[in-house]
């Protein structure tokens, strides 16, 4: 229509005029709205290069203000990083965090031709980027504390050190470089970089052995574990692999050991007082810490929370162990025995915080305690508190030698840590015994006095000589005091008087089949031959063998002759019970396996009664309770005076 038209047009009807130009600016509309669906909506806002393998919407808007095509960037990356880096019209932060985005971009990009040398010094730029980004800008990590971009550049940084210095540790593995000196302090060659750093504040398991492996923690996963515990901050989270073997079976070997698969937070930082310095630099200090004893770690002269991972460590530790079949199998006395008891300290030792030590059961091992101790762990306030030491004993031996040697274990460990005995962690040591852990836990806080022996020996008729040598080889077993270490005990689903499960069909089957090591066996001869007089009736009495599965039974001589022994007053005890029959009265009731009526104590601080079976330690119900008997425990010890924390 002609601009002469359109006059006429509008003089006769200015409604028709202004119809025909609405539909004639409509196709010229700029922008367009289209709804977007929530669940696209956090995708759309925090993807980036990590997240999806695209760069995030604030980098392309970064490329945008550059005029550089994301399609360039991907076919030429260092004109397209070039182009950002010179770029006049971008901020400070836009730049340092879009470049930090575009050199990880290309170290995990599977079409890039970058060489194992080129994609760590990617990495490494990444980190160096992010790191400028974090503490060298006007704006402070406080001021940006609420911002999606701050968290994407910390993950940034935090991936590309785990990445760069797992790189590093497998091209210097089996043949690392040499500490500079005694404090652990090493340097290296990566391409162009320096790579300087020192160790001092991790201490390995076992200090003459570098890792044998380094992984991220963020690269595994657990089945069987409900929760994985970490805390968010700046750093790689890794585990160091510092032994093949788990169990220690040897008997020459010590009868303790520190975590063969400690928790280590790394981080990198940038040597350099400007922003400029840094960019130059192609030298970066790695310091790596033990998160357990480090929450803070000072960079760019700010303090900043370190990232750890609590669960990692725990979890590789049992998936390696092999604790399941050993356990099943010394009980029948087959394959790689364990013959003697072994204290498995879940973190380095620390001085500081108090020992919670946990007793399995029969047949068990400390996979018992899978959930338990990951919860103990997840708990910050109990983490800062306490440290776990779970204790691997044979079951197949008797009571009255595991009490012994349990007991002996524990002092042994305790004093090589603290021989003086004034740390914090010689003193309210917490046991939490399962079953027959349960059992075991009360005798090392009982008192036996003289009667234990007496009372075993009393159907005997034995003339003087033959009852000082049967007392010379029992007291040692039979005579105990309470453990002077430990203030509170928690016992579940603790068959303290005995059950008669021990005495059925298919426990007197599988007594059957329990093997006494050979050593143990001379023993119970020796004492025999002492007990048994020459066509005596009293013979009959040892034609059952003794071994751990008869120790559970309710007809049990021993478990009878301890089972009111006196809990020393300096003790404070709690009770967790299974109840599998909640239909019929509580007095009656039992988890499957123990009767409420053995596992109830009398005196107890608390009682808690849980719907469960006999493996009630694995309900949410009983790990909340022991948690809060642990909370407990440090509530009383801050309130009463005398006892220092």
């Amino acid at each position: 229509m002609s601009l002469q038209q359109l006059n006429g047009l509008a003089r006769i009807c200015p409604g028709a005029m202004l119809v025909v130009l609405m539909i004639a600016t409509v196709g010229c509309a700029g922008v367009k709205v289209n709804a977007v669906d929530n669940r696209d909506y956090l995708s759309l806002r925090r993807g980036d290069a990590l997240t999806s393998g695209k760069l995030s919407v604030a980098a392309r808007t970064s490329l945008q203000v550059a005029g550089v095509a994301e399609k360039d960037c991907s076919e030429n990356p260092s004109a397209c990083r070039e182009q950002v880096r010179l770029n006049a019209g971008l901020g400070e932060e836009q730049r340092l965090s879009t470049l930090s985005e575009l050199w990880l971009q290309e170290a995990q990009d599977s079409r890039s031709s970058l060489s194992a040398e080129g994609r760590t010094d990617a990495f490494l730029e990444s980190a160096r980027y992010a790191y400028a980004y974090l503490f060298l800008t006007t704006r402070s990590p406080s001021q940006r504390a609420l911002e999606d971009r701050q968290s994407q550049v910390r993950d940034y940084y935090n991936f590309s050190v785990q990445q760069a210095l797992s790189e590093l540790f497998e091209r210097y593995r089996g043949r690392p470089p040499q500490a500079e000196d005694d404090r652990g302090n090493f340097r290296l060659r990566a391409g162009r970089w320096t790579v300087f750093g020192r160790m001092e504040n991790v201490r390995l398991a076992n200090e003459r052995f570098l890792p044998q492996e380094l992984i991220p923690a963020a690269s595994l996963s657990f089945a069987g574990l409900r929760n994985q515990y970490r805390r968010d901050g700046l750093g790689a989270e890794l585990v160091a692999v510092t032994a093949k073997k788990v169990v220690n079976s040897d008997s020459d070997e010590q009868s303790w050991s520190e975590t063969p698969f400690p928790a280590v937070t790394a981080v990198a930082r940038f040597p350099g007082q400007t922003l400029e310095q840094v960019l130059a630099t192609d030298e970066v200090e790695v310091l790596a810490y033990d998160p357990y004893h480090q929450d803070a770690v000072t960079l760019g002269g700010i303090e900043t929370p370190l990232a750890a991972n609590f669960t990692s460590g725990y979890g590789l530790w049992l998936a390696r162990s092999g604790f399941a079949r050993q356990s099943l199998l010394t009980l029948v006395g087959r394959g790689d025995v364990l013959k003697k008891p072994h204290l498995y300290l879940l973190q380095p030792y620390d001085p500081e915080r108090h020992v919670v030590i946990m007793l399995h059961g029969l047949a068990s091992s400390p996979e018992a305690w899978i959930n338990v101790a990951n919860e103990v762990l997840g708990d910050e306030h109990l983490r800062r508190n306490y440290q776990v030491w779970q204790l691997y004993y044979p079951t197949n031996l008797p009571l009255a030698l595991n009490n012994a040697t349990i007991r002996s274990v524990i002092e042994e460990t305790l004093q090589h840590f603290d021989p003086e005995g004034t740390a914090r962690a010689s003193r309210d040591v917490v046991l939490v015994g399962h079953s027959m852990g349960g059992v075991l836990s009360r005798l090392m806080v009982s008192t036996s006095g003289a009667g234990v022996g007496d009372t075993l020996l009393a159907k005997y008729k034995l003339n003087d000589r033959q009852l000082a040598a049967a007392h010379k080889n029992l007291d040692p077993f039979l005579k105990f005091s309470p453990l002077p270490q430990v203030s509170r005990a928690i016992f579940v689903a603790a068959p303290h008087q005995g059950t008669p499960f021990a005495e059925n069909r298919i426990s007197r089957w599988a007594a059957g089949l329990v093997q006494l090591p050979v050593s143990v066996l001379d023993r119970f001869k020796q004492l025999g031959q002492l007990l048994v007089m020459p066509g005596s009736a009293s013979s009959a009495a040892m034609v059952r063998p003794l071994n751990s599965i008869d120790n559970l039974s309710n007809h049990d001589p021993l478990v009878m002759a301890v089972a009111d022994l006196p809990i020393s007053p300096k003790v404070q005890y709690h009770s967790i019970i299974g109840n599998y029959t909640p239909s019929i009265a509580l007095t009656l009731s039992d988890d499957g396996v123990v009767p409420y009526s053995s596992s109830h104590l009398l005196g107890a601080q608390s009682e808690k009664i849980v719907s469960s079976g006999h493996s009630v330690q694995e309900t949410p119900e009983a790990i909340i309770e022991i948690r809060r008997v642990l909370q407990q425990h440090l509530a009383d010890m801050k309130d009463s005076p005398g006892r220092r924390q």
